[in-house]
C-alpha cells in the first residue's frame, strides 16, 4: 500500500499543457447531472472541474433546471435533456449526448441525479459509445447504482471499460450488500476486492481514503477535517477527479490526485474559517493554488490540520 502524500504527488505530477497552449489542450469535460430537486450538485462539481484545470465545459442536465445552471455556469454549455417522472434522465438523452462522445476528455455522470434504475439504464447505454473512445469516465452518487441494475442479458456487475467509481462508506454498503459498520471496519481489503471485480479504480472516502486500480495499486490518504462531511462535499471531489482526467492524467493519478486536492482545499479552509460551517463551494476556490503548490511551482506549504488530542477526527466527504 502506497502513502499518498505531497512527496508522491509531486513524483507524480499531472500532465501539463505547453506555455503556449490552447483550452482544447487542457480537455474538454462534460458532466452529466443534476435534477429538479439537486441542480447545485451539477453546479459544484462542473465549477470544481474547471478549478482543476480542463479547458473546456458542457454541462447536460434535466430541462426543468438547464437554464438555471446555464446562468449559474457561465463559462459552460449547457444541455437540457428530458425527465423521467422520478427526476431522472429519459434514455433518448444518449441520441443527445452521442455527438459530444468523439469530442470530450472526460465525463462524470451522477451528481445531483435521481431515479436511481433509469440512471443506471442511461450509464449502460452510453459506456459502450464512450468505450469507442479515449474518454476518460468517472461515476459518482446516484450513477453507482448502474452496479446494481445491469444491461439485459449481462452476468455479473463488471465494466467493460476502467473508469472511476467514488463511493463513500454508506454507498460502498449499498453497493456491496455489506454492512456499513463493516465496511469501516476493514477498508482497503474491500477497495481492492472491488476495484478487481468492477474493472474500475475506487475511492473508498473515509477520514482515511483508500484508492485501489483493477491492477490491485491501493494508496492510502490521510488529511482533510470533519468539515469536508457536508452536503455538496463529494460532488466538488468527483468535480476535481474529472477534470485532472480531462487533462490527460491517468484514472488512478486523477483519482488520487482529486482526493489529496479535495483534502487540502479543507484544511486550508479550517485554518482560515474554522473547521466547521466552510461551505462545499468554497473548497473550489482552493483548487488553482494547491495545484501549483503541490506540484513545488509556487512559495507556499500546502497547511496539514492534525486532530488534537480529544478533537474531532477527520471526517468523510459527503
Amino acid at each position: 500500500m502506497q502513502k499518498l502524500d505531497d512527496a508522491a504527488l509531486r513524483a507524480w505530477p499531472l500532465p501539463m499543457p505547453a506555455a503556449d497552449g490552447d483550452k482544447e489542450e487542457r480537455g474538454h469535460v462534460l458532466v452529466l447531472g443534476g435534477s429538479r430537486e439537486m441542480p447545485g450538485a451539477v453546479i459544484l462539481a462542473a465549477t470544481a472541474a474547471l478549478r482543476a484545470g480542463a479547458g473546456k465545459l458542457t454541462v447536460a442536465t434535466g430541462q426543468s433546471v438547464a437554464q438555471l445552471v446555464a446562468l449559474a455556469m457561465p463559462e459552460a454549455r449547457v444541455l437540457g435533456l428530458a425527465e423521467t417522472p422520478a427526476g431522472g434522465f429519459q434514455l433518448n438523452a444518449v441520441a443527445r449526448l452521442d455527438p459530444l462522445a468523439d469530442r470530450v476528455s472526460a465525463v462524470l455522470i451522477g451528481p445531483g441525479m435521481q431515479d436511481e434504475a433509469a440512471t443506471a439504464e442511461l450509464v449502460h447505454a452510453l459506456l459502450p459509445r464512450l468505450g469507442s473512445t479515449p474518454t476518460s469516465v468517472v461515476l459518482d452518487a446516484c450513477a453507482m447504482g448502474a452496479l446494481l441494475h445491469g444491461p439485459a442479458g449481462a452476468s455479473g456487475a463488471r465494466f467493460a471499460q476502467s473508469l472511476v467509481l467514488t463511493p463513500h462508506a454508506g454507498e460502498m454498503a449499498h453497493l456491496t450488500g455489506v454492512s456499513k459498520e463493516e465496511v469501516c471496519a476493514d477498508p482497503a481489503p474491500l477497495a481492492v476486492q472491488c476495484a478487481a471485480k468492477w474493472n474500475a479504480v475506487v475511492a473508498l472516502k473515509d477520514a482515511v481514503t483508500h484508492i485501489a486500480a483493477p491492477d490491485g495499486d491501493v494508496w492510502r490518504h490521510e488529511g482533510g477535517n470533519v468539515g469536508l462531511a457536508v452536503s455538496g462535499s463529494g460532488d466538488v471531489l468527483a468535480g476535481i477527479i474529472a477534470g485532472c482526467a480531462a487533462r490527460g492524467a491517468s484514472l488512478a493519478q486523477s483519482t488520487c490526485w482529486g482526493v489529496a486536492l479535495h483534502a487540502r482545499a479543507g484544511e486550508r479552509l479550517a485554518a482560515r474559517c474554522g473547521t466547521l460551517g466552510y461551505l462545499a463551494r468554497e473548497l473550489c476556490n482552493e483548487i488553482p493554488a494547491l495545484l501549483d503548490i503541490i506540484a513545488g511551482r509556487k512559495t507556499g506549504v500546502a497547511t496539514t490540520i492534525r486532530p488534537t488530542p480529544g478533537g474531532p477526527t477527520p471526517g468523510q466527504p459527503a
